[in-house]
């Protein structure tokens, strides 16, 4: 099997890639449990991607049930440097109307119960975070989403809670306050992840509400998200459609593939034969 370079991971309502060829399912266990499902692997303009549905087929696991890890890590094992996720969201700011596709360069974990990191038991690592999204990889991001016609905001500050209930008018309103920009349930720890992989990692979140906050908005409902999502579901294919065509105009060996230059604070000499091998494919 060909080296797999990009990989998907499909938000709600994005359960499968259309488009795609010479498809292979691959099962992959890790030293973190199983990833979310199957990884789908196929041929799209000539390049083997990867597409992983983050709450599996059928939607069957909460923001907090998803296995980040695994999933993170079976990616790694494939080779993949440059991920795209693909992401509902509510809005905090009024121009950020349902519809409306954000690339965001910045995020703040608000959530309670999740394991946000590779590194432990005997294996130290504090990876620099001032950028949670590769820059170079959320500019050709935003491109192809311009390219599949789509109302596309550059830049932003996302909000992850813990889910699965939508928030509170209260926290919505203090969201605002703080300067949130789009709120959601599983770009953390993704993000923080995808960063210790060192693998490149943009968002591309679709506007489905105006959370609750809204005055003049019907409070967020399941059915209101599902709505929108499947509107923007084609918008979604149109642009990793060509993000993977135009691969060799905006790849290439960005910082975030050298995170972990530096970040290992823990002596060699100290680190177990176990743990060492358990991390390995991270360093590769």
């Amino acid at each position: 099997m060909s080296t797999i370079k990009l990989a998907i991971i499909g938000g709600s309502g994005l359960y499968k890639m259309t488009g795609l060829t010479d498809i292979e399912e691959l099962t992959i266990d890790t030293p973190f449990g199983k990833p979310s499902d199957v990884i789908m692997a196929g041929t799209l303009h000539g390049r083997r991607v990867a597409f992983l549905p983050r709450h599996g087929r059928g939607h069957i696991h909460n923001p907090t049930e998803v296995p980040y890890r695994a999933n993170i890590y079976a990616l790694k094992t494939l080779g993949v440097k440059y991920a795209i996720a693909v992401s509902a969201c509510g809005s905090l700011q009024e121009r950020l109307a349902p519809g409306h596709i954000v690339i965001p360069d910045q995020l703040y974990d608000n959530t309670k119960h999740r394991q946000s990191s590779f590194f432990e038991g005997g294996l130290v690592a504090h990876v620099s975070m001032g950028e949670p999204f590769c820059p170079e990889l959320r500019t050709a991001l935003s491109a192809a989403a311009k390219m599949a016609g789509s109302t596309v905001h550059d830049g932003g500050t996302f909000i992850t809670i813990e889910g699965p209930r939508f928030s509170t008018r209260g926290e919505s309103t203090l969201f605002r306050q703080w300067g949130m920009d789009i709120i959601g349930m599983t770009t953390s720890p993704e993000a923080f992840l995808a960063a210790e992989a060192q693998i490149a990692y943009a968002c591309m979140a679709h506007v489905t509400d105006y959370d609750v906050w809204h005055e003049s908005e019907d409070d967020v409902t399941t059915e209101m998200v599902i709505a929108t999502v499947q509107k923007n579901i084609a918008v979604a294919r149109k642009t990793i459609s060509a993000l993977a065509q135009t691969m060799d105009e905006w790849s290439g060996e960005f910082a975030v593939h050298t995170n972990l230059q530096n970040a290992v604070l823990t002596d060699k000499e100290a680190v177990s034969t176990a743990v060492a091998a358990k991390l390995a494919p991270l360093f590769e």
